[in-house]
């Protein structure tokens, strides 16, 4: 069934006014917006459904509610973060009428200090995510500008144990310094397997609901 005239003549408007090159930098503003929030719902959903039932107490509802708290939070700061980084970069490129490398970092300085710099849960996890991708790439970049020297042997071993020894042991000696949802990982790889009563919660569950004495 075809659409009605009335919509196919909106349809045709919005398409023609989405191909205007004059437009485009706000549109692309527009659009990062979209792509923001629906990749922040793509990332956030999975990792809080399963971390959320595998490590969170509390009846079905709460559960629920604390998975789409997390999902709308990252989705909204992802959107809003993308909207405010391309905004302000088109705008410094229109001022200045040429692109400048300074103007990424400006702009997402701003963008992040009003974005992501409320210290809540969501914020912390995806800042730790880029601390870690952002040392890599400026060592690397460092090793090809030639600011440091390129190892004469693979140092991927030693860097991982290394942070393998430093993470346990932050574990096991200063818990608390560590993120809330790596210490819930931690201790159910490393202290929950110490505990069990039967074969069903050796083998089975985590966790046995009651116990034998």
């Amino acid at each position: 069934m075809a659409a009605p005239p009335q919509l196919q003549a909106l349809l045709q408007a919005v398409n023609t006014l989405l191909r205007q090159r004059r437009y485009h930098a706000a549109l692309a503003v527009l659009k990062g917006f979209r792509n923001g929030a629906v990749y922040g719902v793509k990332i956030r959903a999975p990792h809080a459904l399963v971390m959320t039932l595998l490590f969170k107490s509390g009846s079905l509802w709460e559960k629920l509610r604390a998975i789409l708290q997390a999902t709308y939070t990252h989705s909204r700061n992802l959107a809003c973060f993308v909207f405010i980084y391309k905004g302000l970069c088109a705008l410094q490129s229109r001022v200045q009428g040429k692109t400048h490398q300074v103007h990424s970092f400006l702009a997402a300085f701003v963008g992040g200090f009003l974005v992501f710099g409320d210290n809540n849960s969501v914020n912390s996890q995806i800042n730790m995510y880029l601390t870690s991708r952002v040392l890599f790439a400026l060592c690397r970049l460092g090793v090809e500008k030639g600011y440091i020297p390129e190892p004469r042997w693979n140092v991927f071993p030693l860097h991982t144990a290394v942070f393998w020894g430093l993470v346990l042991w932050l574990f096991e000696y200063h818990r608390p310094m560590l993120q809330p949802s790596l210490q819930s990982s931690m201790t159910y790889l490393y202290e929950d397997s110490n505990i069990w009563h039967d074969i069903s919660d050796f083998l089975i569950y985590n966790k046995s609901s009651s116990p034998s004495k």
